[in-house]
């Protein structure tokens, strides 16, 4: 048994089942209250290369956003996904507690900019949601009010573990590298390496997309099912050379998607392996070495 199949008290499987069926409503009131918290933490932070001054990052407890300036003190907001809680703390000493639960998202953005005026913390964001499609203002949504705490914390406990396994795959890298960090417009959690060339540019793109994809990447992400419809881990190099789509990766049950432009190894087949962690190691591996063999990558510079 390795470390990952290890059974925690109170907790019945650490890689446990994640039917997007079975939770979609949660996942998409969730979605919104992440992207709030996210839009006040850009807001309010320094710009910094391909949009890393906007995600949140995963915690023994659930999601943050890290320290945010704010005048001439610092506060953080915290999902906490145990007890069901978005934590408030500043630097000088206060704290305040949302209960997460059922509850709309107009109502949720309304108290949480009600609690930060209470601590001083004045701050207006756009208010439509990023990267969905038909979105609703959040002032305005009072359709999407679902909480199951079951599925939630699920769905954390997985982050919990794939930031593992992220960070182990991160580390083998010695060129420029993200963090591993949750983007909270496509609801995901990422690692992009970087081939420190310029990409040409893709003519068209909005501010965002030309940002981030300014340089030759090779990303890797854990999806819960948006996009896919089912949660899985993912892989792309942009641009993406040709001949990709037909190169062989690990596991064998992992696949290249025509229709995302990417490939795909299933999360069921990653919880029901003898070894979670060793199936997603083999597939970040396998994948980034067939993106950056086609894309003639200097892998001797860049890898340990």
């Amino acid at each position: 048994m390795n470390e990952l199949d290890t059974k925690v008290p109170g907790i019945t499987e650490v890689w446990p089942t994640l039917p997007l069926s079975e939770w979609q409503a949660t996942y998409y009131t969730l979605h919104m209250w992440t992207q709030i918290v996210g839009k006040i933490r850009l807001r309010l932070s320094p710009m910094i290369n391909h949009w890393w001054q906007v995600p949140l990052y995963v915690t023994s407890r659930g999601l943050t956003t890290s320290p945010i300036p704010y005048a001439n003190r610092n506060f953080e907001i915290a999902f906490d996904f145990i007890a069901h809680n978005l934590v408030i703390h500043t630097s000088d000493g206060a704290t305040k507690t949302i209960v997460l639960q059922a509850r709309s998202v107009a109502d949720f953005y309304q108290e949480l900019m009600a609690t930060l005026r209470s601590l001083g913390i004045e701050v207006k964001i756009h208010d439509l949601p990023d990267e969905v499609s038909n979105p609703i203002p959040f002032t305005a949504d009072h359709e999407h009010a679902s909480y199951d705490t079951e599925y939630v914390n699920r769905f954390w406990r997985i982050l919990v573990q794939t930031d593992k396994v992220f960070k182990e795959f991160r580390a083998r890298f010695i060129g420029k590298c993200s963090p591993v960090h949750f983007f909270w417009g496509s609801f995901d959690l990422a690692v992009t390496r970087f081939s420190g060339h310029r990409a040409p540019e893709r003519q068209g793109a909005d501010p965002i997309t030309r940002e981030a994809y300014s340089h030759e990447v090779i990303s890797h992400g854990f999806w819960p099912g948006s996009g896919i419809q089912a949660p899985a881990f993912y892989s792309y190099t942009s641009p993406e050379p040709p001949g990709l789509d037909k190169e062989p990766i690990l596991p064998a049950s992992a696949f290249y998607s025509q229709e995302m432009s990417e490939f795909l190894l299933m999360y069921d087949d990653v919880r029901c392996a003898e070894s979670p962690q060793q199936l997603i190691l083999e597939f970040l591996q396998s994948t980034y070495e067939a993106g950056a063999k086609l894309a003639n990558w200097d892998r001797n510079a860049l890898e340990r």
